[in-house]
């Protein structure tokens, strides 16, 4: 069993994970980017969240994200989206 496998079945994920080794996805989405670690450029990959809606349009992008309470920003964006009537 893969690593992803494990991952989706532990955390008891209802939806596929992509593995992107090619960067073709993170790329198309401006997510891969030059970044410096102690003076040193390096291209790296940006932490983002896209929410995209049912018609596959992006609603909203939460561009450099801090892990730490993300999760309930981006709850809460969902449910003000809902209560503004966003086509989910």
């Amino acid at each position: 069993m893969d690593a992803q496998t494990k991952f989706k079945i532990k955390h008891k994920l209802n939806f596929p994970l992509l593995a992107d080794t090619d960067f073709q996805v993170i790329e198309a989405f401006g997510a891969r980017r030059m970044k410096s670690l102690i003076g040193k450029p390096f291209l790296g990959i940006v932490r983002m969240t896209f929410w995209i809606g049912p018609d596959g349009n992006i609603l909203k992008i939460w561009d450099k994200v801090t892990p730490k309470g993300h999760a309930a920003e981006v709850l809460a964006a969902i449910q003000a989206g809902k209560s503004e009537n966003v086509e989910l």
